[in-house]
């Protein structure tokens, strides 16, 4: 384990993304993953185009992995508090070619060494499919993970 950083995860409700960003840049972050389904935000800053230029700004790479995003139907259950339900549409999507695919590319990231974080809306990971997905890499990985917490507006 103490070969590889640990996986961090981050999520941007309630914050601006200039926190987000500090936030990031003090963890040494240099791969931002996106894991939304839609990369496209009413909060400033956090649409796939601001995002990504303002991670680059930093010195910080970004990925879309689109693939592990939240189907509609799971986006829906979380937004209702129904994460038991969450939790079971996200594992069905995670066992598609495409979810498979996007894990393994990401798998193969954290395994480079790379100081990885998970980027989707929730504050709380325990709340969110980035949970699920660090629990995965990890446990592939033999890394810890690591959720961020930007101070909120």
């Amino acid at each position: 384990m103490a070969k590889h950083p640990p996986l961090f995860t981050i999520g941007y409700e309630q914050v601006s993304s200039a926190a987000v960003l500090d936030t990031l840049s003090a963890a040494g972050v240099d791969l931002l993953v996106d894991v939304r389904a839609v990369a496209a935000s009413r909060r400033a800053g956090f649409s796939k185009s601001l995002l990504a230029a303002g991670v680059s700004e930093r010195g910080i790479g970004y990925l879309h992995l689109r693939g592990l995003g939240t189907p509609t139907e799971g986006r829906q259950a979380a937004r209702s508090g129904h994460h038991d339900e969450l939790w079971r549409i996200y594992g069905a999507h995670l066992a598609t070619p495409t979810a498979q695919e996007q894990l393994d590319e990401l798998t193969a990231l954290v395994k480079a060494g790379r100081r990885v974080c998970l980027l989707c809306y929730e504050r709380h990971p325990e709340h969110c499919h980035r949970q699920m997905i660090a629990d995965l890499i990890c446990e592939r990985v033999g890394v810890r993970a690591e959720h961020l917490a930007a101070p909120p507006v």
